[in-house]
């Protein structure tokens, strides 16, 4: 498959993460749209990391695919990052019983 697909399917989800963060007020839903964006980054990378792979005429792990192993650690220290958010989402919750972006705003003053 060309690398075109997979860059258009990496733009796309990176522009939903996007106007997802921008016009949501929901910390739930910033927070997987912050999410869909690390995965389009991902996702890119892997491609990016496969195309070199093949133009290098390689088909078996070399040290070419370093960018899919750093893959795996991004999802690791994702998977640490969303149980983190979560839990001060939550946290939030039981204290103002909102997850409202606007009204954390004007908790600061």
């Amino acid at each position: 498959m060309p690398i075109n697909y997979y860059i258009v399917l990496s733009v796309a989800l990176f522009s939903i993460g996007i106007i997802g963060v921008l016009t949501r007020r929901n910390a739930i839903i910033i927070f997987m749209c912050v999410e869909l964006m690390l995965n389009a980054a991902n996702l890119l990378l892997v491609a990016f990391s496969k195309m070199h792979n093949l133009a290098l005429g390689l088909n078996f792990p070399t040290l070419a695919s370093d960018a899919q192993i750093f893959v795996f650690f991004i999802m690791v220290v994702a998977a640490a990052e969303v149980s983190v958010g979560l839990a001060i989402i939550v946290m939030i919750y039981r204290n103002i019983h909102s997850v409202d972006v606007n009204f954390l705003n004007r908790l600061k003053n």
